[in-house]
């Protein structure tokens, strides 16, 4: 079970409290968008073991999204920060890199 800390309001809580929303910092294709790169988006996503990074909502209580920087193999939380970011904060890679070293995800390291 995971165990989230909600950025945006400061509480802490089990996963059923919260909404997960998918993948974070991702880049998404759609009207406007060329086939191949609305393609890429629905179909060729990679599905990585280890280091993640997702999209949570505060559902139970302040309802605002945020990112949280989980293990998947391990459930291991590193660290959950505020939605409006584009790419994780430097704590929260530093943190990864302590448990990990030598990860990377996408241009993430």
């Amino acid at each position: 079970m995971l165990i989230l800390d909600c950025p945006c309001c400061g509480v802490s809580g089990e996963e059923t409290e919260f909404h997960a929303g998918g993948e974070a910092h991702l880049k998404r294709h759609s009207v406007g968008s060329t086939d191949d790169q609305f393609e890429e988006y629905l179909f060729m996503r990679e599905n990585p073991r280890g280091v993640h990074f997702e999209r949570w909502r505060h559902n139970n209580g302040c309802g605002k999204w945020f990112h949280a920087a989980r293990c998947t193999k391990t459930l291991e939380v590193f660290g959950t920060y505020p939605a409006q970011t584009f790419e994780p904060p430097q704590e929260i890679k530093d943190a990864i890199s302590a448990k990990r070293p030598g990860w990377s995800w996408r241009n993430f390291s």
